[in-house]
């Protein structure tokens, strides 16, 4: 694919105002209007009993399963108890922490009494708890431990609405005497005394619910503002899960490992609106620290990660590939290199030849599935990317070792799948084409517009944003760009506001150069500018800690911390050699022809970044004002204060040079490409 294809322009931006583009597959039968997610759970208890396992946690090396008839008696019990701290239908109840089974079961107590969930990210910390907590009118808080309860103590003067924390790991909370807080067992325990007072009680409430009411409220990524709280209700996340599975079944004999946060919109669509309809066992790693080995020992069938996720899993393999012999790192390149052929036929829907078929069943022994096997990812069927743009060099690394990744394009307003690759159909530089009963439109200006059961209900609180986000005819204004192919595969650009246009004419997305740079196993961050008021495109680049740190101690290189290691003008020449492999596959004029290597990480508690890890320009551009100008100067060096802050609480201010870094008439060294396979 040449680079041209590769970078939409303006060109190939054609006017599709008025075409509206339809799912291939019909449409499945529309959502019941009285189904919810608790009916769905009474279903499967009744189906399967203590047959078989809904729910399974790692604790202490141990899977400690949950079958289908004890979720539904523990969903059942924490409804009544939220009942008697006087929770009623129409409320918001908030979850802050890990993926624990309490989170689920918490989530269908609330909606079995007509309320609504909201998740907090467990990683969240002050004013984005409040700005949550406060907006939705929280009364009733579940925490995961001691960390999360910590937060909300320190807290407690400026949440004005909430009453009562409940948590579910006591560790370490044994000895607090707050009188709002509650351990789960007791709100359990309280609930199955409810129950004694009011008989039926429940029953009632549950069939009362409504494939219309609230389910969730979901955070939106706020790449520009305050995030604001999306509202879902049940028929929309089953409309959305009955139209994947429609493309993509899943069973309920599959596997699915759930380890990224309740809070996004990416959990919730495969753990809660396809696994109640599957009725799939869900299990959750012992800890963060351990997921990678949890999976392994699972081996999911299906799988849901932003593209962070698999840009990690991509470093991983380059590292052991560095890492390894001079024979493994021979027959890695040459069984990735059958790979690679092999797959580029099969995502076009082509079989494979004779030749390729033979030479791939032995590149499957030697490299591929060794290398699957490595990331947990030996029985995955199909797994799924969003959230974010994935670069095509990660997307296809992973079709080129055997694993069936998929680009999916959607947002939490839409229960995040709108458009999804078909097995047959798979192109890299697309996010493929609407799922069934989806329809999506491209605006004169190039927007991308979306229409389905799916899209959401509006905005908590914020009926104007609502009708910025939707028109009369249900239409969702996306706020990316985007353009469809020949074979009307959406190629989505970027964010609308995000897209930049080169001295020279040509438009591109920061996104796509970025995820080049990305590409590199030493490479965590990347930020690009430019745009016509600029003479040429530079770069703002974090690097990966881990990898350049290991690379450093092979170089016999010493460092003391980020800071130290990232301004080393070895570290320089480094990253200077894995931009220089991005430039290659761009057009002349939005190559990254400067760059600095940042003095800190970018920090979602910083407001650099989203949760999800998508960059939020705004700030980088307010905040960093002074190095971006710098980039377009003709000094090679800019100066920067950093306040550092001690183990004591005090804190201290220094003064850092940063070099800036031509790639004008750079080369790299041979020796320095030593992850090259391709």
């Amino acid at each position: 694919m040449s680079a041209a294809e590769d970078v939409p322009t303006a060109d190939a931006q054609a006017v599709h105002g008025s075409e509206v583009v339809r799912p291939r597959e019909q449409p499945p039968e529309p959502v019941a209007a009285t189904t919810t997610f608790p009916k769905l759970l009474e279903e499967l208890a009744q189906r399967h009993g203590d047959d078989r396992v809904a729910l399974q946690e790692k604790r202490y090396g141990i899977w400690q399963p949950t079958t289908w008839r004890e979720y539904q008696e523990r969903v059942r019990d924490t409804a009544h108890g939220l009942a008697d701290l006087g929770i009623s239908s129409g409320e918001v109840v908030a979850v802050l922490g890990d993926n624990r089974p309490e989170w689920l079961i918490s989530e269908l107590a609330t909606q079995s009494i007509g309320a609504a969930v909201v998740g907090i990210y467990p990683t969240s910390v002050g004013e984005e708890i409040v700005h949550v907590l406060t907006y939705a009118q929280v009364r009733v808080v579940v925490a995961e431990d001691q960390e999360q309860v910590d937060k909300l103590i320190r807290l407690w003067d400026e949440l004005e609405t909430v009453e009562t924390v409940i948590y579910y790991d006591p560790h370490g909370l044994e000895h607090y005497e707050e009188p709002y807080l509650l351990e789960f067992t007791d709100l359990e325990a309280r609930g199955r005394a409810y129950e004694q007072r009011h008989p039926g009680w429940l029953d009632q409430q549950i069939a009362a619910g409504s494939a219309d009411d609230t389910a969730v409220i979901c955070t939106t990524s706020g790449t520009t503002a305050r995030p604001k709280l999306a509202m879902l209700s049940h028929a929309n996340l089953l409309a959305m899960g009955r139209s994947l599975m429609a493309i993509d079944p899943i069973t309920s004999d599959d596997r699915y490992v759930s380890f990224l946060p309740f809070a996004w919109i990416g959990e919730q669509m495969l753990t809660v609106a396809c696994g109640l309809q599957a009725g799939f066992t869900v299990s959750f790693p012992e800890e963060a620290s351990t997921v990678k080995p949890d999976m392994r020992e699972i081996g999911p069938d299906v799988m849901f990660s932003p593209p962070r996720i698999w840009e990690d899993m991509v470093s991983d393999v380059q590292v052991r590939v560095g890492e390894a012999g001079v024979l493994k790192r021979a027959v890695f390149a040459w069984g990735y290199h059958v790979g690679e052929q092999v797959a580029e036929r099969r995502v076009r829907g082509e079989r494979p030849t004779i030749v390729q078929r033979l030479l791939g069943g032995l590149a499957e022994m030697a490299a591929l599935r060794p290398t699957r096997e490595q990331l947990g990812l030996t029985r995955v069927q199909r797994c799924y990317t969003g959230g974010a743009p994935l670069g095509p060099d990660v997307f296809r690394f992973f079709h080129s070792i055997g694993v069936n990744l998929k680009q999916i394009f959607g947002q939490t307003e839409i229960c995040g799948i709108a458009v999804v690759h078909r097995d047959d159909d798979v192109k890299f530089n697309t996010v493929g084409t609407p799922i069934p009963a989806t329809e999506l439109r491209i605006a004169d200006n190039g927007e991308v517009l979306l229409r389905s059961p799916a899209v959401f209900q509006g905005y908590f609180r914020n009926d104007e944003a609502t009708r910025e986000a939707t028109d009369a005819d249900g239409w969702l204004y996306t706020g990316d760009a985007g353009y469809l192919d020949d074979d009307q595969h959406l190629v989505v650009i970027d964010r609308a506001k995000d897209v930049m246009q080169a001295p020279d004419g040509t438009r591109f997305s920061p996104a796509f150069i970025e995820n080049k740079i990305k590409f590199s196993p030493y490479v965590e961050e990347a930020v690009v500018f430019g745009g016509t008021d600029r003479p040429y495109i530079s770069a703002m680049v974090t690097i990966d800690m881990h990898t350049v740190g290991a690379w450093a101690e092979r170089q016999h290189l010493s460092y003391t911390t980020y800071t130290d290691l990232a301004q080393k003008p070895a570290v320089y020449e480094l990253i200077a050699g894995e931009v220089y492999r991005a430039n290659q596959d761009l057009p002349e004029s939005i190559q990254v022809r400067r760059f600095l290597l940042l003095h800190k990480q970018l920090d979602a508690d910083d407001e650099e970044i989203t949760r999800t890890r998508k960059v939020r320009r705004g700030v980088i551009d307010e905040r960093y004002g002074k190095l971006i100008e710098a980039l377009y100067g003709e000094d090679d060096t800019v100066s920067v204060v950093s306040t550092i802050a001690y183990q004591d609480g005090t804190t201290a201010e220094r003064r850092i040079e940063l070099a800036i870094r031509s790639m004008d008439g750079f080369t790299p060294p041979v020796h320095k490409r030593r992850f090259a396979w391709r």
